[in-house]
């Protein structure tokens, strides 16, 4: 069966699935393959609970003609979502990026959406499945795309343009995420800089933040073009307050707006999301509102009351780059409360990950927080530069000592990578009241 036939089939279903758990009645159930799970044994089972059709890649499966037998389950799901996307003549704004990627996504939707039907990955589908699914997932009135991509190694992103074909791009930042995958930070630049190579031969735009060297380094050592640079002209949006969370003034209204998210790094994610709002036309106080309004969730930059206490919730990730622009902008923040920063290990490091979590330790070292709480095997190495720091290495024991403090007016930052766990401190602040 041809791509062609096979989208014919896709266009008549009421979905795409890749997990039984989630079949609808009429859908296409892709039977992929993990390391500890083979999608192919489930085939039965999708067309029992109402799956049209079951793609599979091992013959042994094919319990009747509703099972499409294909070389590679996989590779045809990504040829699937690439040949979809071809019908569209629409801008498709592929992201990528060390931090940030996903409050990207979420502002420039927003902003976007004041003017245009939007389709924008849902969650974080940013990799050789997510993406693939994001675009199949594509209505026929989809005006712009805003499409995310993650990767953990050099040219994920390019197969990933190559399924999305974006027609404009940027990249959020290039910081200090995957070390290991990448093998360093010129591994990085290398990676993320794939989504501009693709531009370039495409003859896509590049939207640049004027003021981030790095970006601005890497377009011209590639000898990107077209760019579209924003962040230091007379559209650029005003910060004018952090405390603790961000105010800005849009630059020609000279309107002034209140957010619900904090940081330097989150300013420049507003901005973003402004400028190329406005490249698309998108009304000035419209863009300003969209981004105002945004409202985070998912442990993402999230203030979050609990008594007389706050806690910035930031736990969604963490590495390097991420953990610095966060301690540094919790400690510029004027607040009349006690802070206090409960930071979690930093994963995928490899090699690198006793030097970075030493490295923050002593940046943290010159802060100046009333209490640095570490949790977690690697925060061991930080503790050198923090002879004051409360260090554990299991919750149960973290949590007692953090209610035995009764804490009031205090602000938590509370930072660590996924797997950490660390909205739990949140939670057992809210049991208790």
């Amino acid at each position: 069966m041809s791509t062609e036939e096979l989208y014919a089939l896709y266009k008549t279903a009421t979905g795409i699935t890749t997990d039984t758990r989630n079949i609808t009645e009429g859908c296409i159930f892709f039977a992929l393959k993990g390391g500890k799970f083979n999608g192919n044994t489930f085939a039965e089972e999708a067309l029992g609970k109402g799956a049209a059709y079951a793609v599979i890649d091992e013959a042994e499966y094919a319990v009747n003609e509703r099972c499409l037998l294909f070389e590679d389950v996989l590779e045809t799901l990504q040829r699937l979502a690439r040949y979809h996307r071809q019908q569209f003549d629409v801008p498709v704004i592929g992201l990528t990026g060390s931090n940030g990627k996903t409050t990207n996504k979420e502002l420039l939707t927003r902003v976007l959406a004041q003017k245009y039907k939007v389709h924008a990955t849902k969650g974080n589908l940013n990799n050789h499945i997510g993406v693939p699914l994001t675009l199949l997932s594509m209505p026929d009135d989809t005006q712009v795309a805003v499409i995310e991509m993650g990767a953990n190694h050099q040219k994920e992103i390019e197969l990933l343009c190559a399924i999305a074909e974006p027609t404009h791009g940027f990249i959020t930042n290039l910081g200090k995420a995957h070390l290991e995958g990448f093998g360093g930070e010129e591994g990085i630049r290398k990676g993320k800089g794939e989504l501009f190579d693709f531009l370039k031969k495409s003859g896509g735009i590049v939207f640049v933040n004027a003021t981030d060297e790095k970006v601005v380094s890497l377009v011209k050592e590639r000898n990107i073009l077209p760019v579209v640079y924003y962040g230091n002209d007379e559209n650029a949006l005003q910060m004018t307050a952090e405390s603790p969370v961000v105010e800005f003034t849009a630059p020609h209204s000279g309107k002034r707006y209140t957010s619900h998210i904090g940081g330097k790094y989150n300013f420049d994610n507003m901005q973003t999301a402004f400028n190329i709002g406005l490249y698309f036309n998108v009304e000035e106080a419209a863009a300003a509102a969209a981004i105002a309004g945004y409202n985070p969730d998912n442990n993402r930059s999230q203030t979050v009351e609990a008594g007389s206490n706050s806690f910035l919730m930031d736990a969604y990730n963490a590495n390097p780059s991420s953990m610095e622009a966060s301690v540094k902008s919790f400690a510029a923040l004027q607040t009349p409360k006690k802070k206090v920063v409960i930071l979690g290990d930093m994963f995928e490091l490899g090699d690198y990950a006793e030097k970075e979590h030493a490295a923050l330790g002593e940046l943290v070292s010159r802060l100046g927080f009333d209490y640095v709480i570490l949790y977690g095997e690697n925060m061991q190495h930080a503790l050198p530069y923090l002879p004051k720091a409360l260090y554990f290495t299991d919750k149960f024991s973290m949590h007692n000592w953090l209610l035995d403090m009764k804490f009031e007016n205090t602000f938590f930052l509370v930072k660590g990578s996924r797997s950490t766990g660390l909205e739990s401190v949140l939670k057992t602040f809210q049991a208790v009241g």
